[in-house]
């Protein structure tokens, strides 16, 4: 759909705030917050604004993320940026918005896709062997996928799998034709080569997170001999080409000490990643291996070391499980994301395979509005205590209940799991966690309390800056 006139200009005046930025990071930095606060109205995010301000003033470690996310390439540093901050959420985010108080459903902000179910490695607890290696999407459904998704507001796409890269051809072949929009891999990294680099020197708009749990030992146990090995050598190179790429970490009982340390962050630092995503291991498949799921001391260890460096180091690090105090909850069942797999199964969540609708079907609003994703919708947050997002693993009695209401079945391809017997392996733990999680959720002596309990804001289209003015503003700041 061509974009509006006034939203072309709203697009070229942001385009020049960042041109201005990238331009001059360490100059022009704390002009932006300048700028933003003479055009943003002040309630709009206002702590996280003062923190920002403060950190660039204070030349402090989320300053030093900023400068090393600026040590990109210049061209590419400059339509990344476009890319990232303008088209995928400044300008998403109120179509997003419009589109959820419209038509009274989730949007996601992003969509996680399986290009294909294949895989060169074998990694312990991982549910991918469950789809087998023979299902793929193909280039047009993800294309079709995608244009349907901008139509919503959705311009971040994020590959799963399988390992992604097995379909790296068609992945660079989609951030060639959607220009607009950001697109993240996660993947073990045994793909990544000098050509691919050259790949993502010319699109400027792809990112990988690479599988990288803890030290060699961790990560080898897990994911195979030699693994470690190649992960430090791909993210060398995508260091020497100054290509931006984070880790993404499946927190475990075995490799819970290797993550949850300085150490971890530091060697993530120092290979040159800019963030990290933890997930923690959940028992997903008939065949899960339940005792690699956290204990609930190991939790809370990694829900202090993730809240410690935060102040200390420069990367940025996000808990899925331990930061839905931040994020309102379960942002799955399309809130703020969702999964299709290769089979074109809509599911709500990467960890939750069950479905009632299937992408070659029906479209990707028709899908949002399918009864499990209503029950989401309409369930959303699932406990108070924001420390207990999952409708699986902390409340394990509300997923079988959304399963049975809304007829969806599963989609594992090997071994049906019943949604109970799913969440019974993980009634144990969230029987442990409650109290625990409802201590921290309280504690009144902790300086996130006050935060809790302020509504999150949520920026309507009837908020927004004056984008037209912003041009000339940035001008006289500069």
């Amino acid at each position: 759909m061509p974009m509006k006139a006034a939203d072309q200009i709203k697009r070229a005046a942001m385009y020049k705030i960042v041109d201005a930025l990238t331009s001059d990071p360490e100059k022009n930095l704390p002009k932006i917050m300048d700028l933003l606060d003479k055009v943003a109205p002040a309630e709009l995010f206002p702590e996280q604004r003062k923190s920002i301000r403060e950190a660039i003033e204070d030349r402090g470690n989320w300053y030093q993320l900023l400068m090393r996310a600026m040590e990109m390439p210049p061209e590419f540093r400059k339509q990344f940026v476009r890319t990232l901050a303008v088209d995928a959420n400044l300008m998403a985010w109120p179509v997003q918005e419009k589109m959820r108080n419209e038509l009274k459903c989730n949007i996601p902000w992003a969509i996680l896709l399986d290009p294909t179910s294949a895989c060169n490695l074998k990694c312990k607890g991982c549910w991918a062997a469950d789809y087998g290696h023979g299902l793929n999407l193909s280039y047009d459904d993800i294309d079709s996928i995608i244009t349907q998704g901008k139509e919503l507001g959705t311009h971040i796409y994020i590959y799963t799998g399988g390992e992604p890269l097995v379909r790296k051809k068609d992945i660079i072949k989609l951030c060639e034709a959607h220009q607009d929009c950001i697109f993240l891999c996660f993947t073990n990294s045994t793909l990544i080569d000098e050509a691919f680099c050259q790949d993502m020197l010319r699109v400027k708009n792809f990112v990988p997170a690479i599988s990288a749990e803890g030290d060699e030992a961790s990560t080898d146990a897990r994911r195979g001999e030699g693994t470690y090995a190649s992960i430090v050598k791909a993210m060398g190179l995508l260091k020497a080409h100054g290509l931006p790429f984070g880790i993404s970490a499946c927190y475990t009982s075995q490799n819970a000490e290797s993550i949850a340390c300085e150490e971890y962050y530091d060697w993530m630092i120092e290979q040159g990643a800019l963030f990290c995503w933890i997930f923690t291991y959940m028992p997903v498949g008939s065949d899960a291996v339940v005792e690699l799921m956290p204990t609930v001391e190991q939790r809370i260890k990694l829900y202090d070391v993730v809240r410690d460096m935060r102040f200390k180091k420069p990367l940025f690090v996000l808990d899925f499980q331990n930061d839905g105090e931040y994020v309102g909850g379960c942002i799955a069942g399309g809130r703020r994301y969702l999964h299709i797999n290769a089979r074109g199964d809509v599911e709500p969540c990467v960890f939750i395979h069950y479905a009632n609708v299937n992408i070659h079907d029906v479209t990707l609003l028709e899908a949002l509005k399918s009864p499990l994703f209503m029950e989401y919708y309409k369930e959303q947050p699932f406990n108070d205590n924001l420390l207990r997002p999952c409708p699986m693993l902390e409340n394990p009695d509300c997923l079988p209940g959304m399963i049975e209401r809304s007829g969806a079945t599963c989609t594992n391809l090997t071994a049906q799991e019943d949604a109970e017997d799913l969440c019974a392996k993980c009634r144990g733990f969230a029987e442990e966690w409650e109290p625990i999680s409802l201590d921290i959720w309280r504690n009144e002596n902790d300086p996130r309390y006050e935060k809790r309990c302020t509504p999150l804001v949520s920026m309507s289209a009837s908020d927004l800056v004056k984008f037209e003015d912003i041009g000339r503003t940035m001008e006289s700041l500069m």
